[in-house]
């Protein structure tokens, strides 16, 4: 199956659209000041350190998160061997066979 693309102008902003058609989802949005004489995206030197900063910081961000679940996960045994220790107690606690 082929894709098709076509460009738009929004009527309310004058960006540039790119859409798919076939999935009816926006590909490329172009601010009216970032684009040529041609319709084509002005590319900009800056935009590619941008995106590889946020990328370098998801993956420190992931690394984060990765580290705090597994923290979790070592201390989940103790944390439930815990909660079996409180409930023990508190079923010697209660008087067995105690009914309104």
């Amino acid at each position: 199956m082929e894709t098709k693309q076509i460009d738009v102008e929004c009527p309310c902003c004058n960006s540039r659209l790119t859409i798919d058609v076939l999935t009816r989802t926006i590909l490329k949005h172009a601010p009216p000041g970032q684009v040529d004489e041609t319709g084509k995206q002005v590319l900009d030197e800056g935009r590619w350190d941008t995106a590889n900063e946020k990328v370098a910081g998801r993956r420190s961000d992931a690394l984060d998160k990765f580290d705090a679940a597994l923290g979790k996960e070592r201390s989940r045994e103790r944390d439930l061997d815990d909660l079996f220790e409180q409930a023990k107690r508190k079923a010697k606690r209660e008087p067995e066979g105690e009914d309104e």
